[in-house]
């Protein structure tokens, strides 16, 4: 087996997963298995557009990301998630991938509960690594166009709001995937601000250098999921996430925030490292 196939990857997430439970403590490791995976935090940040459109100060994307939906334990979890969004009322939501785990059968619960998550101008979404080892891709764009969301595949569109043009792309996983920035961005007007989902952060740089990118938002590495307390070390690392584990990052005219995500992968532990919703307020220079 290759060292790069998905299941040889996820096997060795689940080792880190166990290995970083067991190194805590036996108080610590109850906490990391039983009551911080349902802590949802809200994290708010304002970032600074260089081009974003002055009449669209204040405009606000509610990101949502690694779900690994697992229906029966993340049910709480969810609902939690749904008030949150509601109560933040966002102009935009965008779901950056890896809606499950390794069973395809719970694309359909995922769009269940899903179901009806809504904002002002929108919810986009684009495909994560997990996503495509495991889930057939029309059945994706099926579950997800079927509940109201833009499935964004290599694809972008165009939406104005209020007389002001914005491009929203998404690209196919960097890992599970075949990512095509040509296509993605098909249909760009020069001078439009561009806000692109990728799962993948490390993609970044790739993109930023070869395409006009205002920002882009990923998910992808869980923000380490088991992080060290108070200095936020985050031991495991992920291919194509080694590079931007967590926040918000700048170069150049491009910004790239990565979401600490929602759900988890091997074990159902997360410690120092809630899951997370992300709402960014959009600022004009």
């Amino acid at each position: 087996m290759s060292s790069n196939s998905p299941k040889f990857n996820l096997r060795r997430i689940t080792r880190r997963s166990a290995i970083g439970l067991a190194g805590i403590g036996v108080p610590s490791a109850i906490w990391a298995a039983k009551i911080e995976p349902d802590l949802l935090s809200v994290t708010r940040k304002d970032l600074t557009l260089p081009r974003w459109p002055k009449s669209l100060d204040g405009f606000r994307i509610a990101q949502i990301t690694d779900v690994h939906y697992r229906p029966g334990l993340d049910d709480e979890l969810i609902v939690k998630l749904r008030e949150a969004v509601k109560a933040e009322s966002p102009d935009l939501i965008m779901v950056t991938g890896d809606f499950v785990i390794n069973d395809p059968s719970s694309l359909s619960e995922f769009a269940k509960a899903f179901n009806g998550i809504s904002a002002t101008h929108g919810v986009f979404a684009s495909p994560g690594n997990h996503d495509r080892w495991h889930c057939n891709v029309s059945n994706i764009k099926k579950e997800i166009e079927g509940i109201g969301m833009s499935y964004l595949h290599n694809a972008g569109t165009n939406i104005n709001i209020k007389g002001e043009n914005i491009f929203i792309n998404g690209l196919d996983s960097v890992w599970g995937g075949h990512p095509a920035p040509n296509l993605a961005w098909n249909g760009h007007r020069k001078d439009t601000p561009v806000v692109s989902l990728v799962h993948e952060p490390d993609f970044f740089d790739n993109l930023r250098s070869a395409k006009p990118l205002d920002l882009q938002l990923s998910g992808h590495t869980h923000g380490g999921q088991c992080r060290v307390p108070l200095i936020g070390y985050a031991p495991a690392k992920v291919k194509f996430g080694r590079n931007y584990i967590y926040g918000h990052f700048e170069k150049d005219r491009s910004q790239l925030f990565v979401g600490r995500g929602i759900g988890t992968v091997g074990l159902r532990v997360r410690f120092a490292c809630r899951p997370e919703l992300v709402i960014l307020t959009l600022r004009s220079a």
